[in-house]
């Protein structure tokens, strides 16, 4: 197959003279990987790789501004015009010793040494800068079907670096295609290897899978190859992940709504949720998020936001509840609940028209605790009605109850 030039994303056409020169050399240079099969697909190009004959030392001496980002393994960043290119040497892999990582890399000049240590077919196809795609292992075919193929024996790829197997149902939902059966039996025989990965590594391929156009198809090959056994605080939560089948068929928007989820479906609340989400080694601003709005979908699925529930959170934490019920198949109304988040009177007590010094200005009185508490009753005051948030009418407020900072 060929992709003419007219059909070539920018990314491909920009990244060109590089390859140009590379070849000017006397080396060879493609594009692979994902950006190729993206392209077959009709998909967005987000990142490009090239591979090269080249080695590392090679390369550098073609370019006059280039950056040592992966050397031992072969990669050289170049800049050139704004732009910057990963050009990776071709190479093949001793064995791997972690499940994870090679002992060794060795640097060749065969793009079929490079290409058949690749994970999938799908992804081991390359592209000559005249738009000819290399398929060496059918991948194109696959593509055509649907089917996500080991490249060679499928026991040996995820021996080599476990996480693949991962990648493999990330794929499935993300492409909406089928695990082929003897890589999908390899998964489900060697399982037990994605204990050696990393959390951080689990993580990215898991949220890419809850985030795909199909995770049903993703979600079910990760219960039957009993992958999540060895995912924190997921192992015997077959039960839970299969009723995320039956969610409602819309794409989840982000990936803090994917962990409000999970933990709503968990019923996870206080200490248990934050220790989920803390094996998973999220961020401080996720779970505090999740925190917040794994109670707001408990509450808004009896009731209707009031006041009192819709003050403690900001507008994202609202507009995140009223996704989240979207995706239970609930009811749910954004914009109305953005509407009445706007219409608060306050939305902290920064909001408030009176600072605590204005109360020790007007109170005459020395700071304590009791300026905490006075800014609350305002605060509440102002919430429920009773008062404007004006600063005349807060004093006045306080002046009527006889108010003062030894109450």
């Amino acid at each position: 197959m060929k992709i003419t030039k007219e059909k070539m994303p920018i990314e491909f056409i920009e990244a060109i003279p590089i390859m140009e020169q590379i070849e000017a050399a006397g080396y060879e240079a493609y594009f692979v990987g994902g950006s190729v099969r993206d392209v077959l697909l009709n998909k967005p190009i987000h990142d490009i790789d090239i591979a090269t004959s080249a080695f590392p030392e090679e390369v550098k001496t073609l370019f006059p501004h280039t950056v040592d980002i992966g050397i031992e393994h072969g990669t050289v960043l170049v800049l050139s015009e704004g732009n910057e290119y990963e050009i990776t040497t071709f190479r093949t892999e001793s064995d791997y010793q972690d499940y994870r990582r090679p002992d060794e890399v060795v640097f060749v000049r065969s793009l079929e040494e490079d290409l058949k240590r690749r994970d999938f077919t799908i992804n081991a196809l390359a592209m000559n800068t005249k738009g000819d795609i290399i398929d060496l292992f059918d991948g194109e075919a696959d593509l055509k079907a649907g089917i996500i193929r080991a490249v060679g024996l499928a026991h040996e790829r995820f021996n080599e670096d476990a996480l693949r197997m991962m990648r493999a149902v990330r794929f499935a939902s993300q492409l909406d295609f089928s695990i082929e059966e003897q890589t999908f039996e390899a998964i489900k025989e060697l399982s037990p290897l994605l204990q050696h990965i990393s959390v951080e590594r689990i993580h990215i391929e898991w949220i890419k899978l809850l985030l795909g156009k199909n995770r049903n198809k993703g979600i079910e090959a990760f219960v039957l190859t009993e992958l999540y056994q060895y995912c924190p605080g997921l192992n015997e939560q077959a039960g839970m992940l299969k009723s995320l089948i039956e969610l409602a068929p819309y794409e989840i928007e982000s990936e803090e709504d994917s962990w409000v989820i999970l933990c709503h479906k968990l019923s996870l609340k206080g200490q248990e949720l934050t220790s989920f989400l803390k094996k998973w080694k999220l961020s401080n601003k996720i779970i505090d998020n999740c925190k917040k709005v794994v109670p707001s979908v408990s509450f808004r699925l009896e009731h209707e936001w009031d006041t009192a529930h819709l003050y403690p959170l900001n507008e994202e934490q609202v507009l995140m509840t009223e996704r989240v019920l979207k995706i239970l198949n609930v009811s749910y109304d954004v914009s109305l609940a953005k509407k009445k988040y706007n219409e608060l009177p306050i939305h902290g007590l920064k909001d408030l028209a009176v600072t605590g010094s204005d109360l020790i200005a007007h109170l005459n009185q020395q700071p304590g605790p009791w300026l905490g508490r006075l800014l609350k009753t305002l605060e509440q005051a102002v919430l429920i009605g009773q008062v404007e948030n004006n600063k005349l009418s807060l004093l006045n407020f306080l002046e009527e109850r006889n108010v003062n900072g030894n109450q």
